[in-house]
């Protein structure tokens, strides 16, 4: 099978019976070339991609045809076409006058199409004008435009015009059913529709999309492929966005719109389309208007059923509210929050209130789950015996004499609301008082008792055990990323001074405050390896020591030829620079 990309091409109309949607405007082209009554000056004025161009082409090459010639001769000699849009000068035009003078070699007419004629200049309008106005009898033009109203009047006024209207979706799912038989593609009616409905009424665009389609789904276009490809919103969601509306369900409607944006819609495309739903719902109410709808007829059956659930009050209210949200979304300066709000009021007008309004909103507390348990129907709040009275009760059973004593029935108790007693708490103690500091040493004296400095180890060690445990802290930090404070601990050899006093020099004050502000745990760890806990840290600057570090590229290439004198000889050999 040949490639797809190409059936645009192939099925290009060859004639006035292949032209889709225009069969008024070929008929009377037709009639006109018969009956010899054919205008000399044309103008086919239309929306883009409906057939204007193609129709000039068309009449072009009948024009000439008398019966004698061949039919397969298109008298493309005869033809000539000019984009107004790129020659729009004076000189194109006398270019073209020029050209008009000499009279055809084969066939009566030389036809001239100028495309896009609203893009000549003024001046290049005024010299068109006198031979417009006066054109040879071998002269035939078609100018072509999609916007009549920029034509000067003087133009207007000398041509024969033809208003071209865009192709309807139902002629234009016929041609495309027609394409998909000669092609052996099985095509369902709602995904041609959608290819229909996106063209918006122009031939050509429809051609292309259904190529496109057709290279990525292949054989078979369904529906849900074809809204894939071409990037539009499946009426599914508008029936499922209404049902939820319907239901009053917002927090399922804000979850459906956040999907349609993930999968990268855009908000005001939503609401447009949730506008265009409305209609078709309010249009599906009536038999006679439900035949306006460019849909399927599995799809008008969807419409008619959903448009049962729905009142003409209702649909005019979302209407109204889906209008105003289309008219302000480029203005808003949050558009999501805009299209949200818009989708909240539309799933509160069905909730009953006391006071309807068209802004109403259904509060949060409606969608709150409430999770309590209710108390027993018999439940009371019983009075409570005071301490003395429980008192008295014990010193009576204590004395034995319990036939001596009356006992009384207990009365039935009342019931009452007593007063929540609130015990004395412990005073609490701010956190930045000085008696929480206070109980904060204790605390701290009790967990990790301090020990005198006399108890702590202070075993003798020699240097180079110093040094040892020194490169031993110098590689964990290494390890653990700490790239800086690693090298700044090995800038130099660390000396031994007064068996505990350990000495560096460093060639700067910026890596002496880095060692400082680092060396707590430094000391710690060598305190408890070395088990001498009156270790101290010394720490010198000497800027003379930063010389020995190569800053500078020729610093850095001096200390590597110093290494390898061989490197002076490789940058002589290839010329290099350092």
């Amino acid at each position: 099978m040949e490639p797809f990309i190409v059936s645009a091409r192939k099925y290009r109309p060859q004639t006035f019976k292949d032209v889709v949607g225009q069969q008024a405007i070929t008929n009377t082209l037709e009639n006109a070339i018969a009956n010899n009554h054919l205008a000399q000056a044309l103008l086919f004025c239309g929306p883009r991609g409906v057939g204007k161009t193609t129709c000039a082409r068309i009449l072009a090459k009948k024009i000439n045809q008398d019966g004698t010639e061949r039919e397969d001769e298109d008298f493309a000699f005869n033809i000539f076409e000019l984009d107004a849009a790129s020659n729009n000068s004076v000189d194109d035009i006398r270019n073209l006058i020029e050209q008009v003078r000499i009279p055809p070699q084969v066939g009566k007419y030389k036809v001239y199409i100028i495309d896009e004629v609203h893009m000549l200049s003024q001046s290049a309008f005024n010299a068109f004008l006198k031979t417009l106005e006066e054109p040879p009898k071998h002269a035939i033009f078609i100018l072509a435009t999609t916007e009549k109203h920029k034509i000067i009047p003087t133009i207007l006024s000398r041509c024969q015009i033809f208003d071209f209207k865009r192709i309807t979706v139902k002629d234009a799912v016929e041609y495309l059913k027609f394409i998909a038989e000669e092609q052996g593609i099985q095509a369902d009616d709602d995904a041609l529709h959608i290819i229909a409905q996106k063209a918006d009424g122009a031939m050509r665009d429809a051609l292309s999309i259904f190529d496109r389609v057709v290279s990525f789904s292949g054989k078979e276009l369904t529906r849900k492929a074809v809204a894939e490809n071409l990037n539009v919103l499946d009426y599914e969601t508008y029936f499922e966005t209404t049902d939820l509306i319907l239901e009053n369900k917002i927090p399922e409607l804000l979850v459906l719109f956040n999907k349609a944006l993930t999968l990268g819609f855009d908000g005001h495309h939503f609401i447009v389309g949730l506008a265009s739903h409305f209609r078709d719902l309010l249009v599906a109410q009536h038999p006679q208007t439900i035949a306006l709808m460019e849909v399927s007829e599995d799809a008008k059956a969807k419409y008619s059923s959903q448009a049962q659930k729905t009142s003409n009050e209702f649909l005019i209210k979302a209407l109204d509210l889906a209008n105003d949200c289309d008219l302000n979304y480029k203005i808003s300066k949050n558009q999501r929050l805009l299209v949200e709000l818009t989708l909240m009021k539309l799933a509160s007008l069905t909730f009953e209130t006391e006071k309807k309004k068209l802004d109403k909103i259904i509060p949060a507390s409606h969608f709150r789950i409430q999770d309590y348990v209710a108390a027993p129907k018999n439940y009371s709040v019983t009075e409570v015996a005071t301490p003395q009275q429980e008192a008295t009760v014990v010193n009576s059973t204590n004395t034995g004499n319990a036939a001596s004593e009356k006992v009384t029935e207990p009365k039935p108790s009342k019931t009452v609301l007593e007063k929540p007693v609130i015990e004395n708490r412990a005073k609490r103690v701010s956190g930045l008082s000085i008696s929480s500091l206070k109980t904060k040493k204790e605390h701290q004296a009790r967990v990790s008792p301090i020990v005198s400095k006399d108890d702590l180890p202070k075993e003798k060690f020699t240097e180079a055990e110093m040094q040892k445990y020194w490169n031993v802290y110098v590689d964990k930090l290494d390890q653990q990323g700490k790239k800086i404070m690693a090298s700044n601990l090995h800038a130099d050899v660390p000396r031994l001074k007064q068996e505990t006093v350990i000495w560096i020099e460093l060639p700067n004050d910026t890596m002496k405050k880095e060692i400082e502000r680092e060396q707590g745990p430094l000391l710690e760890f060598l305190r408890s390896n070395l088990q001498n806990y009156t270790i101290e840290l010394k720490i010198s600057v000497n800027e003379a020591t930063a010389k020995k570090f190569a800053f500078t590229p020729e610093e850095k290439y001096e200390k590597l030829r110093e290494k390898n004198p061989a490197l002076d000889l490789l940058r002589k050999e290839f010329d290099l620079d350092f």
